[in-house]
């Protein structure tokens, strides 16, 4: 305890760590804690992890994003290295057990990243005493809580660790203690004190009871200036990525005119970093260097990584006041301010229009107010546009309770990815043991119908035989050839096949796998082009959301559909999946035209995809490259399989197929390829050929150097 509280710098527990003490943390017992954002969870989970390390056991770290894991990585890694604790971070290959890992004691994943890691057996799963659950709540998230749901259930029901579930304050955290045979450990306290408000007619009313007057009709600016004159730093939350990045336009202009010279001479550094971040500058670069410029910036999915860690390290130095970003760093890592605007309270939702923003995500938001170490208080704001809208707004995020967590694992596609899972892995070997599994879940504690579950499972198991991924087998002799109405003995085996089990350690969704596996027998017998893999890979559920199709795109479109042998028949302009298909084309020329070497410039231009945005789709791309070509390989469809390698390394590098030999180069990224094969250097034995000095001027002396040390 007293190692971890000198190595974060503190003297002595806060209340919330004391409580955690007092209610068992240095036993065995498992333990949610829900407490607000800032109060010292991650401290009380470091405390357990060294009392289980010093114990000879490994402690499993779980994050919700690849972000926060780097975080807590770099943070673990440089207070504890010195006691001689080992910290490593998995959070990328889906098809790897990572047997390195073995020799860590603290290791940092995504639930996603651990989940694949069960299916692929990982050696030194036994030697696990501790598993931390950081931000558990998000169980209530439809993208990440079924994972973390069901890798917690089955580490309760094969190692049975111990966990330890750390929670933003939610209302029904006795209910996930319960699940979990936990102790619960509830508190408000908060190192620094919040005041949480609503502006309405220039005035901030705040809870607790005070009243600040504003000057100017522009609420986001006069509270901005406010902050400035206080030498404070701002983080606006809005929905939108064009939003943000507009907000911190505008705001610059405010911003810039406090800055002072050395300020200006580092922002103006850290502007020229961004502007060549990538090979090709983007507008969207462009505009994010000038805000810098003006000591603010904007922060979105849409920027690369690089992009997004300049900024947030001059955020955290103070260089720049204020962050103009979308709700996605609210839960993302620490980025506290002294002052926290949440601009709009509304977002949109497919199905559902503009609707409100749950209690929840806007207390995470309101919760970075504050920053530990430097302020006494902080401030949240939300904007009211009406008086109705204020006492709305008041009655529900200053004064109401987040909503309850519910499990999101009754969903299908959830389901049928995890059922493979368990059933390839041999967690539940029989239909009554994968009946046994779902009923430890959180979803069966919430929802106690059994029934609706056992149906849902019933047609997942029916419709995974039906792909012949698993087989069912009938060991009561005295059935017969036909199965009974119950059609589900108790002595039902479910065993995987063998593509099954790859599909389970591929880690895609079983219905992606059957329409690839299809589409190669296709490609297998009568050939396919490159543009016809990229439509393939693009037509799957990893690949949502799909470019929308606008009117000017289906001329190009249509000449496509004319001109092109795709795998997959198209659909008739009427039938229901035409609008999905030919959305799929449109995501196939994104990565067509990435192939033909478009730079991010382009791409942002033609498509309005971002480099962020493109970086995503280009790694879920290669990663159904990667298991297109797995899964040809298993099949024996040897034909495609040198062509399906092509595609991949065509969009790994963004080039096209005559430059493939010289990429592979370390050091020859597709610009430099290009210069060398427009130089008439274009295999690799004419590279060993020309002199050092020549290269040397076409690609640098340093680049030059490198390529020839490995010819």
């Amino acid at each position: 305890m007293h190692e971890v509280l000198k190595a974060s710098g503190f003297e002595e527990l806060n209340p919330v760590q004391s409580k955690a003490v007092e209610k068992g943390l240095f036993t065995d017992k498992n333990m949610v804690i829900s407490a607000p954002t800032a109060s010292g969870k991650t401290l009380i989970a470091e405390m357990a992890a060294l009392e289980t390390v010093k114990k000879g056991k490994k402690v499993v770290y779980i994050v919700p994003l690849r972000a926060l894991a780097t975080e807590k990585y770099e943070e673990f890694k440089e207070k504890y290295s010195s006691l001689g604790i080992k910290t490593a971070i998995s959070i990328g290959d889906f098809d790897s057990s990572d047997p390195w890992l073995a020799k860590y004691d603290i290791i940092i994943v995504t639930s996603e990243k651990f989940d694949s890691l069960l299916r692929h057996g990982v050696s030194w799963i036994d030697s696990v005493g501790l598993v931390i659950a950081d931000e558990i709540h998000l169980l209530n998230s439809p993208d990440r809580g079924p994972t973390l749901e069901i890798v917690l259930t089955r580490l309760r029901q094969t190692i049975n660790p111990r966990i330890l579930g750390l929670s933003a304050t939610i209302s029904n955290y006795k209910e996930l203690s319960e699940w979990l045979d936990a102790v619960a450990v509830n508190s408000d306290y908060r190192p620094v004190k919040l005041y949480a408000g609503v502006y309405f007619d220039r005035k901030i009313y705040f809870l607790p009871k005070r009243e600040i007057e504003l000057s100017g009709d522009l609420p986001l600016e006069s509270m901005v200036v406010q902050a400035l004159e206080k030498n404070k730093q701002v983080l606006v939350f809005i929905s939108t990525r064009r939003g943000a990045e507009s907000a911190a336009e505008k705001l610059g202009r405010v911003v810039s005119k406090r800055l002072n010279t050395e300020e200006r001479k580092a922002l103006s550094k850290i502007a020229e970093g961004i502007l060549n971040a990538l090979e090709h500058t983007t507008a969207q670069c462009e505009r994010l260097a000038k805000c810098i410029t003006s000591g603010t910036a904007f922060h979105h999915a849409g920027l690369t990584n690089i992009q997004r860690s300049e900024v947030e390290k001059a955020f955290k130095s103070g260089l720049i006041k204020v962050i103009a970003a979308t709700p996605t760093l609210a839960a993302g890592i620490n980025l506290p301010a002294w002052r926290v605007i949440i601009r709009d309270t509304k977002r949109f939702e497919a199905g559902r229009g503009m609707d409100y923003i749950p209690v929840m995500e806007i207390h995470q938001m309101m919760g970075r107010a504050g920053r530990p170490k430097y302020d006494k208080e902080g401030e949240a704001v939300l904007i009211a546009k009406s008086q109705a809208e204020a006492e709305f707004l008041w009655n529900t995020y200053i004064n109401g309770k987040p909503e309850k967590v519910f499990s999101k694992l009754g969903v299908e596609p959830v389901l049928r990815t995890h059922v493979l899972a368990l059933i390839a892995s041999g967690v539940t070997p029989t239909r009554e043991a994968l009946l046994e599994f779902f009923s430890k879940t959180f979803y069966a504690y919430q929802y106690h119908d059994k029934a609706i579950l056992h149906a849902n499972l019933e047609r997942i198991i029916n419709l995974l035989e039906g792909y012949g991924f698993i087989q069912r087998l009938w060991t009561r002799a005295s059935e017969g050839p036909f199965r009974p109405a119950s059609s589900l003995s108790r002595n039902e085996e479910l065993r995987p096949t063998k593509i099954g089990k790859r599909v389970s350690e591929l880690y895609i969704d079983p219905v992606t796998a059957k329409h690839i596996i299809d589409m190669l027998k296709v490609a297998n017998d009568k050939g396919v082009t490159d543009f016809g893999i990229l439509q393939m890979i693009s037509h799957t559920l990893e690949m949502m959301p799909l470019l929308p199709v606008r009117k000017s795109d289906m001329k190009t479109i249509n000449e496509i559909l004319s001109k092109e042998d795709f795998l997959e028949k198209p659909p008739e302009p009427w039938d229901i999946e035409y609008d999905e298909y030919i959305s799929s084309i449109k995501t196939a020329m994104l990565f067509m035209e990435w192939c033909e070497e478009a730079g991010e410039d382009e791409i942002l231009e033609k498509f309005h995809v971002t480099p962020g945005e493109l970086r995503v789709r280009l790694d879920n791309a290669d990663w159904l490259l990667y298991s297109s070509q797995e899964l040809g390989l298993l099949l024996g469809y040897m034909k495609i399989l040198k062509r399906i390698r092509k595609v991949r390394l065509r969009v790994k590098y963004g080039v096209r197929e005559e430059l493939l030999p010289l990429v592979r180069l370390r050091g020859i990224g597709r610009v430099k390829a290009r210069l060398l094969y427009n130089s008439g250097l274009k295999s690799l034995e004419s590279l060993r050929k020309i002199p050092l000095e020549s290269l040397e001027r076409i690609i640098g002396p340093k680049t030059a150097r490198q390529v020839k040390e490995q010819l």
